[in-house]
């Protein structure tokens, strides 16, 4: 077997456990569990934004995410957010996989759950029934999520996003790399940064879990069927 035929069967496994074996025990969750869930797998489009989050491109022409900083990226994310009210931090998602993640996220850490399609005026018209003040807001995907970035922006309050790579970074300040199409990959993304988050704030202790699990966060099938569409 020539050395070019040995890379394409390390890069056909997605990515080798051998390759990240040295830095396992200092991720959250365990390499298999990330790698089933694909949180690492990206999209075929590359955005210069994001080239420093790409560990490599898979033969078949989908980028791969880096784990290391997904890992570090949400740990960084938790110590924000476990300072900020919970009442004043608003999640967002429009996008269907990610509408019972963000639920469940916020259920576990008392922030405002925003799913489905995003008003707008929310956070930029005092006048609206549903004003919002947020300190911080989340967004599952800076494409689908776009309006929210956009009032949150022209306020002066700091987003978080979910990026994959075909994502662009204008008006976050804050990202997080990671599969955020996939529905097991957005259940176990928000799970562990509720965990995380958890954590830092000292509910549970830093080895232990939440009572709920990866399975709670995913989006059902059925789920799915009863929502028609993506609102992007």
């Amino acid at each position: 077997m020539t050395e070019k035929d040995k890379t394409l069967k390390i890069e056909n496994s997605e990515i080798s456990n051998k390759e990240f074996k040295a830095e396992e025990a200092e991720l959250l969750l365990p390499i298999e569990t990330i790698l089933s869930a694909g949180m690492h797998i990206g999209t075929r489009i590359k955005t210069k934004d994001l080239e420093p989050f790409i560990y490599r491109v898979r033969p078949d022409g989908l980028f791969v995410l880096d784990i290391k900083q997904t890992d570090e990226r949400i740990r960084t994310a938790a110590k924000f957010i476990s300072h900020i009210d919970p009442e004043r931090m608003v999640v967002v998602s429009a996008r269907i996989y990610g509408r019972v993640p963000v639920q469940k996220f916020c259920e576990v850490t008392r922030t405002v759950p925003v799913i489905g399609r995003f008003p707008p005026g929310l956070f930029s018209n005092p006048l609206y029934s549903g004003h919002r003040d947020p300190y911080l807001v989340m967004v599952t995907d800076p494409n689908a999520d776009r309006q929210a970035i956009k009032e949150a922006s022209s306020m002066g309050i700091p987003v978080i996003a979910f990026v994959d790579t075909d994502n662009s970074l204008a008006n976050v300040d804050l990202i997080i790399p990671v599969n955020n199409k996939g529905r097991r990959s957005l259940a176990t993304v928000y799970w562990l940064l509720a965990r995380q988050v958890s954590r830092e704030k000292g509910e549970i202790p830093q080895d232990d879990d939440l009572t709920v699990s990866i399975d709670d966060f995913e989006t059902k099938p059925l789920e799915v069927t009863a929502t028609s569409s993506d609102e992007e």
